[in-house]
């Protein structure tokens, strides 16, 4: 195998890495899933605000709601993110801790009575709202695993294009100012080659094993790594941007619109490496990969609604239209080893430098169903219901393209995905007429299909990037808060969120040859445990 040492150059976008280092359906999900967020009344009350309206986080979700106000109202708000992940891996376990401080919510509504008609009252609106939250750090830790990260680059390698149809060893090679793999082949068997994880053992083109090995007579048998350890620290956020407008017709009934702006920064880094001990050697056999990727990207979306009243039971019901969103990814990458078989043992190499791919990208629409029941002027139950069909999620190339990419992964959101329901139950009771206490809960079912949650399907790497969590069971939230009125106009509202949410971690996918596994990867279950301090100061006028 040729030897070659870190390089970088200036890579151009071109078709090949929206091809090659496209997001999968897993990434697919994390730009279409949104968490509990809003005001702190509204979070207080496991969001359960569809039917009962007048609040400022309704704008983005049923803004019918807008049409119940009775006054104008301006508000914002902060939040305390805490979050503790705690993984186990063959019996190791690990814990780590992140916290975060933001503005989680701020908006007004405006309230204008009409003279006459039945059209009572109409309001307008603008709220903005962190949706998500993306920080999470977590590691996990390995003793044993049968198979390493060479071993499934390698794989990789080996059947690109179906299964024993590998990539020619001279479209793998990286020559200066000539061909540049990049451009051509899928990511991560690239790196792995030029960084030393896999060979060309037997001298057949296009097939490849792990360098970490000996010969067994003319067998070539692979070292199974020692120690595996992969850290991930995930950041950023999804930030919402609504403008609304509701009416009031006759006090019975109430239609709402919003046009709703959506901000992605989504960050998130990783190191991974595998140990193979060498005893009589001064230094272990080593590899390491190393990503980075940042996500941005901007989406539009309409949302319409309408609120019955039918005296102590209102009614709701509200679709959020898909969202399209012009998203840009950038990438990088380092690998390197550490094989005392070799003469110069140690090696790195790294993608090029300024990688990017832009494309499009559509997430569902979602339903919301509502219900509520006010019990005169001291307490409230409410209830939602959202259904959303992931299966609707698609990867399209740019509006400039010239050619209408085929992206495979839509494909496999078709395979792997179905509908998710997410059930959000509130109450609120008035102590005294300035004090309220809240509670409530929210349950958001998985919709990954049993396939992809037990990684019988293999996941694609994105780029260079092969980790990556799953989970058929549900997220569970669960809520309290308090609201206390300084004066008529003043308010202070504040909650507390848990989030529980339990996955499986995989450093790779499991690889399958004929219906079998033939590289198997080993999970770790992810715990993750989540509490939110919100505080929301409002003024009514």
């Amino acid at each position: 195998m040729k030897k070659v040492g870190l390089f970088t150059s200036v890579l151009l976008l071109c078709c090949n890495i929206g091809l090659f280092a496209q997001g999968n359906q897993i990434d697919a999900y994390t730009l279409s899933n949104t968490e509990l967020g809003g005001t702190a009344r509204s979070m207080a009350m496991g969001g359960a605000f569809g039917a009962l309206g007048g609040d400022l986080s309704v704008i983005s979700s049923n803004p019918a709601g807008l049409g119940i106000y009775r006054s104008s109202e301006i508000s914002g708000g902060l939040d305390l993110s805490m979050a503790n992940t705690s993984t186990n891996w063959s019996g190791v376990s690990t814990d780590q801790n992140k916290t975060r401080f933001a503005l989680n919510n701020f908006g007004f509504e405006l309230y204008f009575p009409t003279s006459s008609g039945s059209i009572r009252n109409w309001n307008l609106g603008f709220s903005y709202n962190r949706v998500k939250n993306y920080n999470r750090r977590y590691k996990m830790s390995n003793r044993g695993q049968e198979y390493s990260m060479a071993d499934y680059a390698a794989w990789r390698a080996s059947n690109a294009y179906g299964p024993g149809v590998g990539i020619p060893e001279s479209n793998l090679t990286y020559q200066e100012g000539r061909y540049n793999p990049y451009d051509n082949m899928p990511w991560l068997p690239v790196l792995g080659y030029e960084s030393g994880m896999f060979n060309n053992q037997y001298g057949a083109n296009g097939e490849y094993h792990s360098d970490f090995g000996f010969w067994d007579e003319d067998t070539w048998m692979i070292y199974m790594p020692n120690e595996s350890h992969l850290s991930v620290n995930e950041s950023g956020h999804m930030d919402e941007y609504n403008i609304g407008f509701g009416m009031n017709i006759s006090n019975f009934l109430f239609l709402g619109a919003s046009v709703s702006v959506t901000d992605i920064n989504y960050k998130y880094a990783s190191f991974y490496t595998d140990r193979f001990y060498a005893e009589s050697e001064t230094r272990d056999d080593d590899l390491y990969l190393e990503n980075w990727l940042n996500t941005e990207g901007t989406g539009v979306s309409l949302n319409i609604g309408a609120i019955m009243n039918l005296q102590m039971l209102r009614l709701g019901v509200a679709y959020n239209t898909p969202r399209m969103y012009d998203m840009t990814d950038y990438f990088d990458a380092r690998a390197g080893t550490y094989n005392n078989s070799y003469e110069e043992p140690e090696l790195e190499a790294g993608v090029p430098e300024q990688s990017y791919s832009e494309y499009r990208f559509r997430t569902p629409g979602k339903w919301i169903f509502s219900g509520a029941l006010i019990l005169g002027q001291s307490a409230l139950i409410s209830a939602d219901y959202e259904l959303v069909n992931y299966k609707d999620m698609e990867y399209l190339s740019r509006r400039d393209d010239s050619d209408d990419m085929e992206f495979p992964e839509n494909d496999n959101i078709d395979a792997d995905y179905t509908w998710a329901h997410t059930l959000k139950l509130g109450a609120e009771i008035k102590v005294t007429p300035q004090f309220a206490v809240r509670a409530g809960y929210m349950m958001q079912t998985s919709p990954m299909r049993e396939d992809l949650a037990n990684n019988n399907v293999e996941v694609l790497p994105s780029g260079t990037l092969p980790h990556f969590t799953v989970t058929s069971k549900p997220v569970n939230y669960y809520t309290v808060g308090l609201g206390y009125r300084f004066t008529p106009n003043f308010y202070m509202d504040l909650a507390c969120v848990y989030r529980y949410h339990s996955a499986n971690a995989y450093a790779f996918s499991n690889t399958y040859y004929d219906g079998e596994v033939d590289v198997e990867s080993i999970p770790a279950s992810l715990k993750t445990k989540k509490t939110n301090l919100a505080l929301t100061l409002g003024y009514k006028f």
